[in-house]
């Protein structure tokens, strides 16, 4: 019998370092990288205008993913995702693909402060002149809707904390 793979999967505000810390999970377990923005922006690049867009498209990718998703795992492969598990109705997604596929997992949560998110954004932004990039108006919203992730939840969270640098 093949050994599983396990999914490794983020949590942590906008510009917190997840993306980052997904390629350093991805080469230290020897894992596949499966990115949202990968896959929206190559399927839905000019369909995707504003946040509400995001969310449809997102949805839309969900459930082919699934499939594939725990094909991969099942074959003895490890998987990064980096998609954001950053509500209790994100990471209802990742729960109902773990419990019904019986897939090992690890939730790493970056918890770090508003004012380092604010300027790694700032960084992260710096040179992208005619892309679009996330103002602080945008990071304050969409970070309005974040919620750190529970024991409750019953996933095993591994806990980063991000320092003021």
């Amino acid at each position: 019998m093949i050994k599983k793979g396990t999914l490794h999967f983020f949590c942590g505000k906008m510009a917190a370092g997840k993306t980052t810390k997904s390629l350093e999970v991805m080469n230290s377990e020897n894992a596949i990288l499966i990115s949202e923005d990968d896959w929206l922006g190559h399927l839905f690049k000019d369909e995707i205008k504003v946040f509400a867009d995001y969310i449809k498209y997102s949805n839309r990718l969900k459930p082919l993913l699934s499939v594939h998703i725990k094909d991969i795992i099942e074959s003895g492969v490890s998987i990064v995702m980096d998609f954001p598990a950053n509500t209790i109705q994100q990471r209802s997604w990742f729960k109902k693909l773990i419990d019904n596929n019986n897939i090992s997992h690890q939730l790493h949560y970056l918890e770090a402060s508003d004012e380092l998110c604010l300027k790694q954004l700032a960084k992260r932004s710096e040179g992208r002149q005619g892309e679009a990039f996330t103002s602080e108006e945008e990071f304050h919203t969409v970070n309005s809707y974040f919620q750190a992730p529970a024991e409750s939840e019953g996933f095993n969270i591994k806990t980063y904390k991000r320092e003021n640098a």
